[in-house]
């Protein structure tokens, strides 16, 4: 299915929140619960699945659905239509501080893989599926499981990231970061995971045990704040009740 050609701006600095402009009958997907306001003539139904293949059965959708519980996300998503005669709009943000990373697939070879939570929103068409990490490494330490989300398409995407975003490209050599710092890459990435140096760093240097890996040709996206990193920071400031 060829994705519809939405066109969308960017608001605000670093709460950002992204608008889409829906044409007659152009229909974006999103995460529930990230729309913040909507035109009038737009209207939204939540749906199983990502409604690439409309003639998609029953059986299909529900392991569709199973897939993104194992990726540690909503068995639904909201699905929403322009069916007004004139251009409308509809606006989606994260629920905690960052920047939206607007994409489009067909300048990426048609595919994104990203970290679960990082999907925001997407022109329809646009395919969800689970890529398994090989390495087995990578899914015993890699912070996010063995599980990553593979977006497919020819159209936009939006990603959130924490914090601030850093886009680079590799070509032939390595990078190692913080595992809870990688955004989505796209597939000529390779992605592995390394001791985070000698035992005594490992213990008492505070930057996890592990480290990732990325190495390859292609593109890389990263953030600042992992969600993780700030809610460890926030918890010990949060009074206990009694």
């Amino acid at each position: 299915m060829i994705c519809h050609e939405v066109d969308y701006k960017i608001i605000g600095n670093d709460l950002q929140q992204v608008e889409v402009e829906l044409d007659p009958n152009e229909t974006v997907i999103a995460e529930a619960g990230s729309m913040n306001y909507m035109e009038q003539g737009i209207q939204f139904e939540t749906k199983m699945g990502d409604g690439s293949n409309p003639k998609e059965g029953f059986l299909k959708k529900a392991l569709g659905a199973g897939s993104r519980v194992l990726m540690g996300e909503t068995v639904f998503l909201t699905h929403f239509t322009n069916r007004d005669a004139s251009k409308r709009k509809v606006t989606f943000s994260s629920s905690y501080p960052g920047k939206i990373v607007p994409l489009n697939l067909k300048e990426y070879g048609n595919q994104v893989i990203c970290q679960k939570g990082a999907f925001l929103s997407a022109a329809l068409g646009t395919r969800m599926n689970i890529y398994f990490k090989k390495n087995i490494g990578a899914g015993l330490f890699g912070g996010e499981g063995f599980i990553l989300q593979r977006l497919i398409g020819d159209g936009m995407i939006f990603l959130h990231a924490g914090g601030s975003v850093i886009q680079k490209e590799l070509k032939g050599h390595k990078l190692r970061v913080d595992t809870g710092c990688i955004v989505g890459f796209t597939p000529g990435i390779q992605y592995s995971i390394e001791r985070a140096g000698n035992l005594k760093s490992m213990i008492f240097g505070k930057e996890g045990l592990f480290l990732a890996t990325l190495s390859g040709n292609g593109t890389v996206w990263l953030q600042s704040l992992p969600f993780l990193r700030l809610v460890n920071t926030i918890i010990p400031y949060i009074p206990h009740r009694r």
